[in-house]
């Protein structure tokens, strides 16, 4: 029999849970009374999304399905047993796994592969297939922070700009990092400027950087070289989000944005730009669901190996795994190998240039039709343009993202239309069009 209110108060603390949680006081509760969504609504309201997808110009995410080659790669993955049976990406890719079912050897070769597209020595290379683009940042500051301590004996500083994701915002609470804002330049990239006042400023501390490439409303892209230039001759791990930029800045004219070593030309010698890079798949690329790439050179796994495996007995997987998380979805990397053969490269070639084309053009026809909107694109490398925002119908209707910026020293709402892969003209004509009518 259920207690009332005062029998139940008349007890304390575990002994009320337990009487409260037993499974006769559970067993006497109907579970009819949650609600429950029915399935088949559901199903139906979501067939609805499909036509809506196409006016999605407010968030970075490729609504193009993938071609008919793709869903062709995952029934020969089904008929070997992935998504049919358990599969798991335990452990380090680049190591043996005496667990047999995983798909180490795709996520091996598809991290070669995206590591020369970045420009890593092919004998250098270490890195693996994350959940999402925060988890591929978490990766790249936790590594960071590990080798920096290692070395110094001391926790370093992280130093990032307002402009960059909120991930890292998130991050740098979790690893229980000192925040060190830097200041931006007119078009929201970071400072070096300033970035070197800040690191002066704290010279007792090794510093954590993490550059933006591409940040999150106005497509401003941190000054790589620059920021390196700054930490020269201090004790630093260079990380770049490039969540977005990352996937299509290599298919176009801007690739070397992205290169990790460059050519000195006086000692004849590779110079490492940064440390680690996270691109999200499902962004640019068009990946059905969240997961991400994280890059980092394989001397910097080595130094943070050691470390990292005082933290934990490694006996049970009988390797040091490298990773944070222990079960990794093996899925993810077999299915996003499709993604990394020359011919979904030269697919990925002919997206980018129609990005850049077509952001250009609303652009253009912005500043011809609705300056007092006042259009700004931060670069030719964005495929971001944001404005003063528009009536609240062209906001839904187009999802569009809205934030508070300063514009001639007032806080201003504004939006921006991030043009993806599915956002062909007709779609930015109709915006332009919708814009007019409203």
């Amino acid at each position: 029999m259920l207690m009332n209110r005062r029998q139940f108060l008349s007890i304390s603390g575990a002994t009320a849970c337990m009487a409260a949680c037993s499974p006769q006081a559970l067993a006497t509760q109907s579970l009819t009374r949650v609600p429950q969504q029915n399935a088949a609504t559901a199903l139906k309201a979501m067939r609805h999304l499909s036509q809506q997808r196409s006016r999605m110009l407010g968030y970075p995410i490729n609504m193009t399905t993938p071609p008919d080659e793709f869903f062709a790669w995952r029934n020969e993955l089904a008929a070997v047993g992935f998504n049919q049976f358990a599969f798991n990406n335990v452990g380090n890719p680049y190591d043996h796994s005496h667990i047999p079912f995983n798909c180490h050897p795709f996520e091996k070769e598809l991290i070669d592969r995206f590591g020369a597209v970045y420009g890593f020595a092919p004998d250098n290379i270490w890195g693996f297939l994350t959940n999402s683009g925060t988890d591929s940042n978490m990766h790249g500051l936790y590594m960071g922070r590990t080798i920096l301590k290692s070395r110094t004996g001391v926790m370093p500083k992280i130093y990032f700009t307002r402009e960059a994701h909120y991930s890292i915002q998130i991050l740098r609470d979790l690893l229980h990092l000192d925040w060190v804002v830097v200041g931006t330049r007119p078009d929201g990239s970071m400072d070096a400027n300033d970035l070197e006042r800040q690191l002066n400023a704290n010279p007792n501390h090794p510093a954590l950087v993490v550059a933006t490439i591409g940040t999150t409303f106005k497509g401003a892209i941190d000054p790589v070289d620059a920021i390196q230039a700054k930490l020269k001759h201090r004790t630093a791990y260079l990380h770049l989000d490039a969540a977005l930029f990352g996937g299509y800045l290599p298919h176009t004219a801007f690739a070397a944005d992205l290169r990790h070593n460059v050519s000195n030309p006086v000692s004849k010698t590779e110079l490492k730009r940064y440390d680690s890079i996270a691109v999200s798949c499902h962004k640019f690329f068009g990946f059905p669901s969240p997961a991400g790439l994280f890059i980092t050179t394989r001397a910097n796994f080595e130094a943070f190996r050691t470390p990292f495996s005082q933290i934990h007995d490694p006996e049970y997987i009988q390797q040091v795994p490298g990773t944070i998380t222990c079960s990794r979805d093996a899925v993810k990397p077999a299915e996003f190998y499709f993604f990394s053969s020359e011919s979904a490269f030269a697919r990925q070639a002919a997206d980018a240039k129609a990005m850049l084309d077509n952001t250009a053009y609303l652009l253009k026809e912005m500043n011809n039709h609705y300056s007092y909107l006042r259009p700004v694109r931060a670069n030719d490398r964005s495929n971001t343009v944001y404005f003063i925002t528009p009536s609240k119908a062209i906001v839904d209707h187009y999802s569009l993202a809205t934030m508070q910026l300063d514009i001639d020293g007032e806080r201003t709402p504004c939006a921006h239309v991030v043009v993806m892969p599915h956002a062909k003209k007709e779609i930015l004509d109709r915006f332009l069009t919708d814009l007019r009518k409203s």
